[in-house]
Formats: structure tokens, C-alpha cells, sequence
């Protein structure tokens, strides 16, 4: 027991020592702006396309080979060797020697290296603006996750204060019971919304941890590590609650245009088209003839004369040309694949846009909604509260019902919950338009 009563002190001592980190919503986008694989995993496969543009610029350049030979030989007793008009006696031993530095380079091959690299360049502009897409994405979703926290914190709190409203509460019905103020039938109603009101907040707490648990995971960070996190609105996010933005985006059409100017997955769509019809191209050359130029210099001896192998020099120079008369459809086989990728990027391209248009609407209309929902929250929480005050008051003079303050104090509870929710909606929907729009920010949290 006096074992265990020390290592409780250790631990305690521990946690005053080391007290939570707090994680604010900067410290979070930052955290997962570095930590996700996914970008993780795209940012590595910038290289292969940086190298596979690198590869592209060198379909330009000439080839350039080198080999060298040896060899050795010995010829049987009672023989000889010939080698290059000479006769060697059987016991002689012949080396030869060789070497050899050719070039070759593709004059035209159908315009396919051409092809090649606006390929290479559009592979390699779309991914990284797909990676630009993806950090964007990173924010949005960290920002949504964050404020479910916030938020779940938030009405946590109101859950607590209902619990100890009506803790309170319990106690005076029940003294009030004991002068005969109060009948038993209201102290066991009473006992009911207390045990509701405990419940509520198992359930509240719950969802925190929920929510807690999700933003971590998707940090990429233990979900068992205890951090802290702000549990009132900052400036900005009091201003934001404060005004209504739906004033700067009336013009709807305006906003698809903005948004088609701005989204770098659009613009990235538009690349990989580019790079499908590349691919046509490069289909298509093989029904075109190749022409190549080639030219070399060789050299062989012997180790008689080993001193001859820079005398006996060669050269050659020479051009190829070859012409594709029947490859078995296979060439018509990849031009026609080519033409089909390239038509479901399109197809991509086309639905990319009616999402784009779509998503501004939905959301727009959806945060003019919320606008208006969080003012009709403000004015129902006033609502609530005052009702209750006054079915307490009348419940206190006799002349009212504990039922008509229980139904009261519910309806105050649950104006203070949804007077929440209308808060991070609108918070998080305003940075929604913002995401659909490809105008989040990313950058100043890396």
C-alpha cells in the first residue's frame, strides 16, 4: 500500500511537472501540413516526374557508347594459328586487343520525342499543382476537424451547466418538499431531468473525446496524448461571426469564374488533357518512318603488334532510315487507346467544372442559411432565457408548474447548443467557399 501511495505521488508529480501542450488551430495545420502521408507520399512522386522530364530532354541528344575487347589464344601442339596473314608456331600464345566508341541520334521518329517532352512538362506542372490542391485540402479539413473540437467543448460546457442547474435545482425542491412546498411527485421529476442531465453530459464528453481522437488521428498524432485548446473564439473569429461575407459573393456566375481561374485541380485537369493528346501523338508516330545518324570509330591488334592499335583505326559514319509497313495493328491499337484517354479527360475535365459550379452554389446558399440561422439563434437563446426566468419565478409564487420549468430550461439548453452549432457552421462554411473557391490560403502555415 505505501508502494503504491508513492508511485501515485510520482505520477501526480509528473503531470504538474509536465503539464498539456496546448494545440492551437495554426500548431494543427501546421502539424498536418507535415505530417501527412498522403502529401507526404505525392511530394516523393514530384521527383519521378522531374526525372521523367529530365529523360525527355535527353531523347534530343546523341547516344554515346564505348566497349573494349579481349581475347586469348593458344594453339595445340603440332599446329599452327593464322592470324591476319601471319602463321604462328603451336607453342606461340595470340592476345587480341579492341575497342570501339560509337554515337547514334534521332533525326525524326514521327515528332514523337517532341511529344514527349510538352508530356513530361504537363505531367510534371499538374502534379505539383495537385500537390498544391492536396495542401489546400490538408488546411480545409484540419480547420473542420479542429472546430468540431471547439465546438464539442463548447457544448460540453453547456452540458455541465444543465447538470449543475439542475443538481441545484433538485436540492431546493426537495428542501422545499420537506416544508411541504414542493409535492414528491415534482422531487421525483425533478430526480429524472437530473438523470437526464448527467447523461447528456456522459454523452457530451463522449463526442469531445470523439472529436479529439479524430483531429489527432488525422494529425498523424498519438490519439492517447492529452493536449489543450482554446475554449473562446478568437478576434477574428468574432468578427467573422459579426458580418456577413455573403455580401462579397453575390454574383454567383462571377464566382465560377473566379473559381475556374483559381483552382489549381482545374488547372491541373486541364494539363492532363494536354498530356492525353501528347500521348496521341506519340501513338501516331509509329506509322511515320525513323531516321537516325549514326557513327563510330573502332580499332584492333594483336599483342604481336599491340604497338598498331592506334595505327589501325576505323571509321564509319552512316545514316538509317526505317519505314513501318505492317506492325499487326498495334500501332492502330495504341492511337486508338490514346484517343479514348484522352476523351475520358474530357470527360474529367467537363464534370470537374459542373462539380466546381455546383459546390460554390450549394455552399453559398448554405452559408446565407447558416447567416441567417445564427441570428435566429441569438434571438432564441435571449427567448429561452427569459422564459425560463419567468416559469421559475411563477413556480417559486405557486402559481406554476415544475413541468412548464423542466420543458424551459430544456428549451434554454438546447437554444444554447444549437446557438453553437450555427457559430463553427458558419465559421467552417466560410472557409468551405473559401476551399471551393481555391483561394485558402496554405502557405503562411508551412
Amino acid at each position: 500500500m505505501r508502494t503504491f501511495l508513492i508511485l501515485l505521488c510520482i505520477i501526480s508529480l509528473n503531470f504538474s511537472i509536465f503539464p498539456q501542450q496546448e494545440l492551437s488551430l495554426k500548431g494543427a495545420i501546421n502539424i498536418a501540413l507535415h505530417r501527412n502521408t498522403t502529401l507526404l507520399k505525392n511530394t516523393n512522386e514530384i521527383q519521378s516526374y522531374e526525372s521523367g522530364l529530365k529523360a525527355s530532354y535527353g531523347n534530343f541528344l546523341p547516344n554515346l557508347n564505348a566497349s573494349a575487347g579481349f581475347s586469348w589464344d593458344k594453339a595445340p601442339k603440332g599446329g599452327q594459328v593464322y592470324y591476319q596473314g601471319a602463321v604462328f608456331p603451336t607453342s606461340s600464345e595470340v592476345r587480341n586487343y579492341s575497342a570501339s566508341v560509337s554515337s547514334g541520334i534521332t533525326l525524326f521518329n514521327g515528332l514523337a520525342n517532341f511529344a514527349g517532352l510538352s508530356q513530361s512538362k504537363n505531367d510534371l506542372e499538374a502534379a505539383r499543382l495537385n500537390l498544391e490542391r492536396l495542401k489546400q485540402n490538408i488546411v480545409f479539413q484540419t480547420i473542420s476537424l479542429y472546430y468540431q473540437v471547439i465546438n464539442a467543448q463548447q457544448q460540453m460546457k453547456v452540458k455541465e451547466e444543465d447538470v449543475k442547474y439542475n443538481q441545484k435545482n433538485l436540492e431546493t425542491i426537495t428542501e422545499r418538499n420537506k416544508l411541504g412546498g414542493a409535492t414528491l411527485a415534482d422531487v421525483y421529476l425533478q430526480q429524472v431531468q437530473s438523470g437526464n442531465a448527467d447523461l447528456a453530459l456522459i454523452q457530451a464528453k463522449n463526442d469531445l473525446e470523439t472529436a479529439k481522437s479524430n483531429l489527432l488521428y488525422y494529425l498523424g498524432l498519438n490519439v492517447f496524448q492529452e493536449h489543450t485548446y482554446s475554449d473562446t473564439l478568437t478576434s477574428s473569429e468574432s468578427q467573422l461571426l459579426q458580418s456577413d461575407i455573403t455580401e462579397n459573393y453575390e454574383d454567383l456566375s462571377r464566382l465560377a469564374e473566379q473559381a475556374l481561374e483559381n483552382r489549381v485541380d482545374y488547372k491541373s485537369a486541364k494539363l492532363s488533357l494536354e498530356s492525353a493528346y501528347n500521348g496521341i501523338t506519340i501513338a501516331r508516330s509509329g506509322h511515320f518512318p525513323t531516321l537516325t545518324l549514326g557513327g563510330g570509330i573502332s580499332t584492333s591488334t594483336n599483342d604481336v603488334n599491340i604497338s598498331d592499335l592506334n595505327d589501325s583505326r576505323k571509321y564509319s559514319v552512316g545514316l538509317n532510315l526505317s519505314i513501318p509497313i505492317f506492325s499487326g495493328f498495334s500501332v492502330s491499337n495504341q492511337v486508338q487507346i490514346a484517343e479514348v484517354t484522352a476523351k475520358d479527360r474530357e470527360y474529367d475535365l467537363s464534370d470537374l467544372e459542373r462539380t466546381i459550379k455546383k459546390n460554390i452554389q450549394k455552399t453559398y446558399l448554405d452559408l446565407q442559411a447558416s447567416k441567417k440561422g445564427l441570428a435566429v439563434s441569438e434571438n432564441n437563446v435571449k427567448s429561452a432565457r427569459e422564459n425560463l426566468k419567468i416559469e421559475q419565478e411563477k413556480y417559486s409564487l405557486g402559481s406554476g408548474k415544475l413541468l412548464d420549468v423542466l420543458i424551459a430550461n430544456t428549451n434554454y439548453t438546447t437554444a444554447q447548443s444549437d446557438y453553437i452549432n450555427a457559430e463553427f457552421s458558419y465559421i467552417v462554411l466560410s472557409q468551405q467557399l473559401k476551399y471551393y473557391l481555391g483561394t485558402l490560403e496554405y502557405k503562411q502555415y508551412e
